[in-house]
């Protein structure tokens, strides 16, 4: 760590920060009205074929995709990346991230308070970040090992499978929410009152929109909507948990000790910033159904830059770190996703 000149480290970032800040504007906004619109299209569209399948199920399977679809942007490119401030300044109510609500289970202001703050802050420190897996799964010889520690892939396989309620009960700190426990500081602004009802009311309309009132509309066809929500639902639960854990959990991926992180100089956030996140190459469009969150490592970064950018930007950071010998970890979906079910297994054991 010594080795690297951190000032300049942050000097050269901090400049492609800048620059590319002063390039956002209309493009930017006309990109995210843009995905919104498309997302609102596939939903529709969706909806009205999930009510065909008694005529052709294959028009029940396009909009049991098309749905996944709508909410993976949903969640993905739309979501997440307005509840990180990314398009505030466009000054809109509706694209805004202290007000937006996504389609699933976690409630939005929850998720922001924590995520943004917790994760983004403390990225892969041992006892700030509980994003390093999620409490559940044991990725680094720093945990001690434990019998359940043995069948944790099932752990993960069952945790993609209900992504949005494991995100939900996870950024809520779930043990406040059912022990009543609190935690001095940040989250003790939030009451065990207030978590308990943010949970449960925003958890309870996710499954009355999907599993009662959509199909109750179809009358007759309440099995084929029920059916193709619950599919939509598993099919963006699963992606977007493979996303998440290809740019956080592959094997080149390093955790950091609370000691060693005190006092840090910009530069050298940016350094932890760079080596607890992985990269995912690919198009366009898949960049676009992660919500170029498969650019973590730019998304870690710089959080609050319109993630449409991170394309752009990657070069000149993969560029800023080479100069400085700190390595760029990307990959193919596969190299990366066997990468991460490599250390799942890998610390299954003592």
């Amino acid at each position: 760590m010594n080795k690297i000149n951190f000032t300049l480290l942050a000097q050269e970032l901090d400049d492609i920060k800048q620059q590319t800040l002063s390039k956002v504007g209309q493009a930017d906004a006309d990109h995210i009205r843009r995905i919104i619109r498309i997302q609102r299209y596939c939903e529709w569209s969706a909806r009205v074929l999930l009510m065909m399948g008694f005529l052709l199920p294959a028009l029940w399977l396009i909009g049991v995709l098309l749905l996944a679809v709508a909410k993976i942007l949903d969640n993905m490119e739309i979501g997440h990346n307005v509840m990180h401030g990314q398009y505030d300044w466009m000054n809109d109510k509706h694209i805004n991230s202290r007000v937006y609500e996504w389609d699933i289970a976690c409630d939005g202001q929850s998720w922001h308070r924590v995520h943004n703050y917790e994760h983004h802050t403390y990225t892969n420190i041992l006892g700030k970040d509980r994003d390093f897996g999620y409490g559940l799964l044991r990725l680094s010889n720093d945990f001690k090992w434990r019998l359940k520690n043995s069948w944790q892939l099932l752990t993960y396989i069952n945790l993609s499978i209900l992504f949005q309620w494991g995100v939900s009960y996870h950024e809520l700190a779930a043990e406040r929410v059912f022990l009543g426990k609190q935690k001095q500081g940040r989250d003790s602004r939030v009451s065990h009152r207030m978590l308990k009802q943010r949970f449960f009311s925003k958890g309870t309309r996710q499954l009355l929109k999907d599993y009662v009132v959509f199909p109750v509309l179809a009358g007759p066809l309440f099995l084929w909507v029920f059916s193709g929500n619950l599919l939509a639902n598993l099919i963006r639960n699963l992606w977007t948990s493979t996303i998440i854990f290809c740019g956080h959990f592959t094997e080149q991926t390093q955790t950091f000790e609370q000691q060693d992180c005190e006092n840090e100089s910009q530069g050298q956030w940016y350094y932890r910033q760079v080596l607890g996140s992985s990269n995912i190459q690919g198009g366009n469009t898949f960049h676009i159904l992660t919500g170029h969150l498969s650019y973590q490592i730019e998304h870690h970064l710089f959080p609050d830059l319109p993630a449409s950018r991170y394309q752009e930007i990657a070069p000149k950071v993969q560029a800023v770190l080479s100069k400085h010998g700190i390595a760029y970890n990307t990959g193919g979906f596969f190299k990366q996703y066997r990468s991460v079910l490599k250390r799942i297994l890998r610390y299954s054991f003592p």
